[in-house]
């Protein structure tokens, strides 16, 4: 069950599977068509984005899709990264989410250790990612860092 924590308007993403079970889940399908398929599902369950949070301030750059993604931390539990975002493609919906199952709830200190190109890897993403795709997916990972480091 997934799991959202309100804060400031905003619903942050706190996925209720662990990245280790999502791998495990991509290995059910066979075709890249079906990871597809279940990636869009997957940004399916982002809560609702708000309008108001569509700025330059949270728009991630690099990104060829339109990205925002707010920054936060667990109300009860303040040294824990939690994050809202959203975006116009269904399939970067799908890949924040998957950032989600790998960032959100961590400590800065567990995000600096965390090797996102070896998590998508894992996924067989990094072979089947567009290079625009893969830049925007990087940019976010960059953000996701920057803003870890500076809690």
């Amino acid at each position: 069950m997934q799991e959202t924590i309100k804060q400031e308007g905003l619903i942050y993403i706190e996925p209720g599977i662990k990245f280790d079970d999502l791998a495990d889940n991509f290995e059910l399908f066979d075709d890249w068509e079906d990871r597809y398929r279940y990636i869009i599902d997957l940004g399916r369950k982002l809560p609702p984005f708000p309008e108001s949070a569509m700025t330059d301030t949270f728009k991630v750059r690099g990104c060829m899709s339109q990205v925002w993604m707010v920054p936060g931390h667990k109300p009860e539990k303040k040294d824990c990264f939690v994050f809202a975002a959203d975006s116009d493609a269904h399939i970067v919906k799908g890949l924040i989410y998957i950032l989600a199952t790998l960032y959100s709830g961590k400590t800065a200190t567990e995000i600096a250790s965390i090797k996102a190109e070896d998590a998508f890897a894992r996924l067989g993403l990094d072979q089947h990612l567009s290079p625009s795709r893969r830049n925007g997916f990087v940019s976010m990972v960059e953000r996701i860092h920057a803003v870890a480091d500076t809690a």
